[in-house]
């Protein structure tokens, strides 16, 4: 969670640097490929995968990382933004009512209508004036994991590198051409990143992308999800200490409020059934 925490503030750093955040979102997932291409060998999943692998490479690979950097970039301040993430767990158990016909018990309607409560005081806030387009981009980043969790139900029998490395190979390629007509100049924007940026690049793919997730899985053999998810509510508050640390944001009334509520919200979400 430390890792996963780290990942706005060191991606903010790196946006700071000058990269481009689409282009940036192409680099990290191509430092993913490359480094599963030995794990993943090339192999093709059975046809009956393919539509939902598709589906879960586009909104994972693709949407929640230029979301991410996009919001990031537009933002002065990060800590909202990593509280706004945790929007993802509710827009997923909507996703999954609408997709895949899945009842909400009652319990679980409060719990989203009360994390949507707590983002909503978090707007209040007078220091977000100036971070609502950063604040719109996170909520997408939000909603394109909750899809992505939806489509994922469908994979779990693939290989993890496998699954990983398609999310790389797809993300690479569509955000490199995404930046290279919206962005501009993507050959130079690369050669002009300096060696600083890319060990942020890297930290971003091989810690935050692989090594946590990969600490996940591991963690999966050995304890249930029911057991495993409720730690996820802490990152927001990991990401916000490094925040504090990196950048000195100091959170205000409104904003430790409204974050006790969705953090609060999201852990109980995580422990129902």
């Amino acid at each position: 969670m430390v890792a996963h925490g780290s990942a706005f503030p060191v991606a903010k750093l790196a946006l700071n640097n000058s990269v481009p955040p689409i282009l940036m979102a192409s680099l990290r997932m191509g430092l993913v490929l490359i480094i599963l291409i030995p794990f993943w060998k090339f192999k093709i999943p059975e046809k009956k995968y393919f539509k939902s692998l598709i589906k879960f490479a586009f909104s994972m690979g693709v949407l929640v990382y230029v979301f991410m950097n996009l919001s990031l970039f537009h933002s002065s301040i990060i800590s909202p933004i990593i509280l706004g993430s945790q929007l993802a767990i509710p827009f997923g158990i909507l996703a999954s009512a609408v997709m895949l016909g899945e009842n909400i018990s009652f319990k679980k309607w409060i719990l989203i209508f009360s994390a949507f409560i707590g983002i909503l005081i978090i707007f209040f806030d007078p220091q977000l004036a100036n971070n609502f387009l950063g604040l719109f981009f996170a909520s997408l980043m939000a909603l394109s994991f909750g899809l992505a969790q939806v489509y994922s139900r469908e994979l779990r029998h693939l290989d993890t590198s496998l699954l990983n490395a398609i999310v790389g190979l797809v993300g690479f390629l569509i955000l490199l051409i995404i930046s290279y007509f919206i962005e501009g100049q993507t050959l130079l924007s690369i050669v002009s990143i300096n060696f600083n940026s890319w060990l942020l690049i890297g930290y971003q793919a091989i810690v935050v992308s692989l090594g946590a997730h990969l600490l996940m899985f591991y963690l999966y053999k050995f304890y249930t999800v029911g057991k495993i998810f409720p730690f996820y509510s802490l990152f927001p508050i990991f990401g916000i200490i490094l925040s504090y640390v990196v950048f000195r944001e100091v959170p205000t009334i409104l904003f430790l409020i409204g974050g006790i509520i969705v953090i609060t919200s999201v852990f109980f979400l995580h422990k129902i059934k």
